[in-house]
């Protein structure tokens, strides 16, 4: 597991997970046929961006707090077979699916290190982290739940 010296490297490291995450919705949006598709996942990347930018005032000093608040889990992409990244023409249903996945491993990671932090303060910026991405999880399994599951 990633070994990190102070709140700076665990910052560094999720600012830069954030900005993977931004580069990876654009490239999902740019595989959509359908513009509501495309736009769709543009505005995840935006959304990446902007928590990039949470991250870096953080950073630079501005005050967070871990939410007490539960992010419900619908467990959708749980019992989801893993599609084929490298494919170029994506379905919504399968770029929702590689979404879901992509959120639920960055949550298990935040967790992970989270469980793993020699302190309070590391622990707790893992925790937010782990949220956020549960949070994000969340709006990919209500997407899924709203436009797949109800057209089947």
């Amino acid at each position: 597991m990633k070994e990190f010296n102070s709140l700076e490297d665990i910052l560094d490291f999720a600012i830069n997970e954030e900005q993977m995450a931004a580069d990876f919705y654009t490239a999902l949006a740019a595989k959509m046929d359908h513009q509501e598709m495309k736009d769709t996942f543009e505005q995840y990347a935006l959304e990446e961006i902007g928590h990039r930018a949470k991250l870096e005032s953080i950073k630079n000093g501005k005050e967070y707090k871990v939410s007490e608040e539960k992010v419900a889990d619908l467990k959708i992409g749980d019992y989801l077979v893993d599609v084929d990244t490298e494919k170029t023409n994506i379905t919504y249903q399968e770029a929702l699916t590689i979404a879901m996945k992509k959120e639920k491993a960055a949550f298990k990671l935040y967790n992970d290190l989270a469980a793993a932090a020699s302190d309070e303060v590391s622990r707790d910026m893992f925790l937010m982290l782990a949220q956020e991405e549960a949070k994000h999880k969340l709006r990919f399994e209500v997407e899924y739940d709203n436009n797949i599951l109800t057209e089947n």
